[in-house]
C-alpha cells in the first residue's frame, strides 16, 4: 500500500477529502482533510432526480481543487467514491465521464450497503466499542450496520436523506407542525422495511447530523474534553433537545447551540436521527468522527487482516510511537518499564486497592512517557500532556484518554495538579484512585531513568513498602525522599551501593 493515500468522499451534501499516510504496517495517521459543500443533489428530487447544473458545477470545482492539494502533498494513490446523489440520479454516470475526461480522476459509486460496510470498519475499528449499530445518515440516503462482538452481522440503506426530506417536505411555505408531521409519516413508511434484528442499545453516530447533535449536547452539557470521536450520551437525557429541533424555524436555531453551517439541513436530519434512535430502541449514542472515508482507507490496509486490526494492537499507540521515533524509548526498553510498573501496580494494589483496575491507562502512559521529548526535555511533560490529549482518539474513551493525559502531565513531588483535576474531575477516577496512579507512574519512571536494566522488586508491609535494587538507585533514592506518597507509609531502597576502596582520600 502506499505511503500516502488520498481518499475523496462525494456524498449528496458535502464533498471531501483526506490524506492518511503510514507509519508502519498498522500506523496511520491524517495529514490534510479539507471539505466542500457542494450539495451535488440540489434540485435533483423536483427533476425525477436529474442532477441539475447548478451541483455539478460546484462539485466539478471541488474536485479539481482536490486534486491540486493531493499534488501538493505529492500522493500518488487516490480513491474517490460516490454515494446516493449520483448512484441515483439517471445522468450520474454522464457525471462521472465528464470528471474522468477533464480530471482524469475515476470516480468509484458505492452502493447503500457497501456504504454502511464503510461505516461500520471504521466504527468497530476505531470506536471504544464491540457492537452497536451505526447510523450514517446524508443527503439522499441513511446507511446503518449491525455490529456484533466486533464482526458486521448485516448493513441496510434506507430511502431517506436531509437533501431529500428538505426539498420534499421542509422548503414547502407551510406550518412547521405539519411539516413535521408528513415528514415523519414518510420517515415511519420507510423504516418499515429494516430488517427486526436490527435492535441494540447502542446507536453508533457517523456523518454529518449525528457529529453536528453531538457537538452541540457536548456544549450543552459543558463536557471538558474538546473531542467528539468517542463521547457518549444517554438519548433520555437528550430526548426533549432532540424532539425540539425539528419544530424550530431555521431563524430559531441559535439557540439549540448548533453549528450555523448546518442550519440547512439540521432539523431534516435531527428528525430522521431521532426516529431511527427510537426504531432500533436506542438508549445510548456514542458520537463517530470516522466513517466512510476511514472506511475505505482501512479496507485498503487491513485486507489481509480481515478488515480488523490484531486485537492487541491500539492503532492511536502505534502512530504515536512511529511519529516519535527515535524520541521514544526502545521497544526492550519500553517492556521494561511496563514490567516495572506492573509489578508496583500488583504490589500497591494488593494492600490498598484503590486503583480500580487502571492497569490499562496506567501501562499506556507509561508506554508514552518519553514522547514530550520531542520537542525539548524541559517541560517534556506539558508537551507530552498535550500530544496525547490531541492524538490519543482511536479506541479510547473520553474517560481514558483524559486519565493517560493527565498522568502524563505528572511531574515532580506533586501527584496531583489541582487546577486540571478539577477541569477535568467529572471525567476522572477518584481523587484517591488518581493519586495512587499518579504515585506508581511517577514511581516508576524515577526507578527507571535511574536504573540501567536492574532487576528490582517490590514489597510492602506494616507501612513500608521496599524496593530491592541489584544496581544502584542513588539519583532515584533522593528524589523519592521527596515525593508526595497518597497516604503515610515509609519507602526504604535497597540497592547495590558498593563503593572501592581509596586510602589517598581516606575512602575505607
Amino acid at each position: 500500500m502506499a505511503k500516502r493515500t488520498a481518499i475523496i468522499d462525494i456524498g449528496s451534501n458535502s464533498a471531501r477529502l483526506v490524506i492518511f499516510e503510514r507509519t508502519s504496517r498498522y500506523g496511520f495517521f491524517i495529514v490534510c482533510e479539507q471539505k466542500s459543500k457542494v450539495r451535488i443533489g440540489e434540485g435533483a428530487y423536483e427533476k425525477e432526480g436529474f442532477l441539475q447544473p447548478i451541483g455539478l458545477k460546484r462539485a466539478y470545482l471541488a474536485l479539481k481543487s482536490f486534486l491540486n492539494t493531493v499534488q501538493k502533498y505529492q500522493t500518488h494513490k487516490i480513491v474517490c467514491v460516490a454515494t446516493s446523489a449520483i448512484r441515483d440520479a439517471p445522468n450520474g454516470n454522464l457525471f462521472i465521464s465528464w470528471i474522468k475526461k477533464e480530471l482524469g480522476l475515476s470516480i468509484k459509486i458505492i452502493d447503500g450497503k457497501k456504504e454502511a460496510q464503510y461505516g461500520a470498519i471504521a466504527a468497530s475499528n476505531l470506536l471504544p466499542l464491540q457492537e452497536g449499530i451505526t447510523i450514517d445518515i446524508g443527503g439522499g440516503s441513511s446507511d446503518m450496520a449491525l455490529i456484533k462482538e466486533g464482526k458486521i452481522l448485516d448493513t441496510y440503506s434506507l430511502n431517506l436523506g436531509t437533501v431529500r426530506l428538505k426539498e420534499l417536505f421542509f422548503d414547502k411555505p407551510i406550518p412547521a407542525e405539519i411539516i413535521n408531521q408528513q415528514a415523519k409519516e414518510y420517515i415511519q413508511k420507510e423504516l418499515q422495511k429494516l430488517p427486526k434484528h436490527f435492535k441494540h442499545a447502542f446507536a453508533i453516530g457517523i456523518g454529518g447530523t449525528a457529529r453536528t447533535l453531538s457537538k452541540a449536547i457536548m456544549k450543552r452539557s459543558s463536557h471538558p474534553l474538546d473531542k467528539l470521536h468517542a463521547f457518549t450520551y444517554a438519548v433520555d437525557d437528550h430526548r426533549t433537545y432532540l424532539e425540539a429541533i425539528p419544530l424550530s424555524s431555521a431563524k430559531n436555531l441559535k439557540r439549540f447551540m448548533l453549528d450555523k453551517n448546518r442550519y440547512d439541513t439540521i432539523r431534516e436530519g435531527t428528525l430522521i436521527f431521532k426516529e431511527i434512535l427510537y426504531a432500533i430502541e436506542a438508549n445510548s449514542v456514542i458520537s463517530s468522527g470516522v466513517g466512510v472515508r476511514e472506511g475505505v482507507f482501512l479496507e485498503h490496509l487491513l485486507k489481509n487482516d480481515h478488515f480488523k486490526f490484531p486485537s492487541t494492537l491500539n492503532p492511536s499507540i502505534v502512530s504515536i510511537l512511529d511519529r516519535f521515533q527515535p524520541f521514544v524509548l526502545s521497544a526492550r526498553k519500553r517492556k521494561s518499564i511496563l514490567k516495572l510498573g506492573s509489578k508496583l501496580f500488583d504490589t500497591l494494589n494488593s494492600n490498598f486497592d484503590q486503583n480500580d483496575n487502571h492497569l490499562t491507562e496506567l501501562l499506556y502512559a507509561l508506554e508514552l512517557s518519553s514522547i514530550g521529548n520531542t520537542l525539548t526535555i524541559y517541560k517534556s511533560h506539558q508537551h507530552a500532556f498535550y500530544i496525547a490529549m490531541q492524538e490519543l482518539s482511536y479506541c479510547f474513551t473520553h474517560e481514558q484518554i483524559t486519565l493517560i493525559s493527565l498522568l502524563l502531565r505528572m511531574h515532580g513531588k506533586e501527584l496531583l495538579l489541582k487546577p486540571l483535576y478539577q477541569d477535568f474531575k467529572m471525567l476522572l477516577p477518584s481523587k484517591e484512585t488518581l493519586l495512587w496512579l499518579s504515585f506508581i507512574y511517577t514511581l516508576t519512571i524515577l526507578l527507571h531513568e535511574a536504573s540501567n536494566d536492574a532487576a528490582i522488586e517490590f514489597h510492602y508491609a506494616n507501612k513500608v513498602l521496599t524496593i530491592a535494587s541489584d544496581k544502584p538507585l542513588y539519583l532515584a533514592k533522593e528524589k523519592i525522599k521527596a515525593l508526595e506518597k497518597p497516604v503515610p507509609f515509609a519507602i526504604i531502597v535497597k540497592d547495590e551501593d558498593h563503593i572501592p576502596k581509596n586510602k589517598a582520600l581516606n575512602i575505607v
